[in-house]
């Protein structure tokens, strides 16, 4: 017998008792993790539940199917020993800002600290931010010590290429008053649309106006930061960044048909190029497949497109996108930001990005770009000209590509 039917029972949506009051109170924004509260997503004990949704997002899924299959005790607690972070991160000004920050949990690497007596008495209190230590060993990067663009210095860049790195993984975890606030809607408009357009998913978000933490079941982000970390609380500090958005067809498999991995890869070498000389570099990784709209619509995109008559052209790039998904672009940098608040960056020296829509959403945040960083022409694939063609026609990309690799910020541009 499985622990299955131990959490059948449960009814893990209700309207609030009027008269209640929540045994673990969220405050987002408070000076402390202890002030602000844990952030407790448990299905096995719902009384202590103080948010909507369920831990790990997407894979909440995969979950349910190992407990359905005898796989998994659903009241099973993770044991926590020894997963603390790597490096120390935080924490910074940026943390107590409840509209600085309102997309991820910035005390979500730290719950065995900061509430290792209640963890201790049983409540399931997870975290949604991971941080450990790892090497890259990347063919491009070995090809850059080979042309001298990069050196070895066993600090950054060891024998054979192998890049160090401190990696941070970091599930979303949405403050719904900051999150409407931040795409200019009301609460109520935003908890009724997540509500509908996830079929019904999350009754909470209708039923619950006391729970206003919700975690989505999306993708999370992976930060990957070169050089010495410590130097993040060290305002002089000059940094490199690169904030990416998921194309797994270029990123992991080398697709031609645009400039994602070269893009990458450019921002990856820009990153330890910057460690090397005392700043850091920061990679900022965010799961947005196909500008959001998946890698089903990616595809469906791409006939379109080769099929259409006069094949593909750059003249009918976004209207191909549109015309299958109803919008050219769906990751609305709004909540982009929130990665680099939680490092507490305050100024990029070198952004590789000339996407206007990623600059306006640092910039509106608050956070200083000193110079844009382009892909220069010998790194864009040959298939992936009508792209970068369609952006420069349509006026979203600011600027050519110059020889030194930098362009000067004009027009609009979508992501890129």
């Amino acid at each position: 017998m499985t622990g299955t039917n131990r959490t059948e029972h449960i009814r893990l949506t209700s309207h609030p008792n009027p008269a209640g009051k929540a045994r673990f109170p969220v405050s987002w924004g408070a000076a402390t993790a202890a002030l602000r509260g844990p952030i407790i997503a448990s299905v096995s004990r719902p009384s202590d539940r103080n948010v909507i949704g369920s831990h790990g997002g997407s894979y909440a899924l995969y979950r349910a199917l190992a407990v359905s299959s005898g796989a998994l005790d659903p009241d099973r607690l993770p044991d926590l020993r020894n997963t603390h972070p790597a490096v120390d991160i935080g924490p910074f000004p940026q943390w107590t800002n409840p509209q600085t920050i309102v997309s991820l949990d910035p005390w979500g690497h730290l719950p065995a600290e900061n509430f290792a007596t209640e963890i201790a008495a049983g409540v399931d209190i997870r975290p949604t931010i991971a941080v450990t230590k790892a090497r890259l060993d990347l063919a491009e990067i070995q090809a850059a010590l080979a042309a001298g663009r990069l050196k070895r210095d066993d600090l950054v860049v060891h024998e054979g290429g192998a890049v160090s790195v401190v990696k941070m993984a970091i599930d979303p975890v949405w403050h719904l008053p900051g999150i409407a606030e931040r795409f200019r809607t009301t609460e109520t408009t935003l908890r009724r649309n997540l509500f509908e357009q996830t079929g019904g998913m999350f009754p909470e978000l209708v039923t619950r106006p006391d729970l206003r933490v919700f975690l989505p079941p999306i993708g999370g982000t992976t930060i990957y930061l070169f050089g010495d970390v410590t130097k993040l609380s060290v305002p002089q500090t000059p940094i490199a960044c690169r904030v990416h958005d998921e194309c797994s067809g270029s990123d992991v498999f080398g697709s031609d048909i645009c400039t994602c991995r070269p893009y990458l890869i450019q921002g990856i070498e820009e990153c330890v190029r910057m460690a090397q000389a005392g700043g850091l570099g920061i990679i900022v990784y965010y799961r947005k497949e196909g500008r959001a709209l998946g890698e089903v619509t990616k595809f469906l995109v791409y006939n379109a497109r080769k099929r259409q008559e006069g094949g593909d052209i750059a003249s009918a790039y976004f209207e191909r996108t549109e015309c299958v998904a109803g919008v050219q672009d769906a990751r609305f940098q709004q909540l982009m930001p929130d990665a680099l608040h939680w490092l507490g960056v305050r100024r990029i020296d070198r952004l590789v990005s000339m996407s206007d829509m990623k600059y306006d959403a640092l910039v509106g945040q608050g956070i200083e770009i000193v110079e844009r960083v382009s892909i220069p022409d010998h790194l864009i694939p040959g298939d992936a000209q009508v792209e970068m063609a369609a952006k420069k026609a349509a006026g979203y990309y600011a600027g050519a590509p110059t020889l030194d690799g930098l362009a000067r910020p004009v027009g609009r541009t979508l992501d890129q």
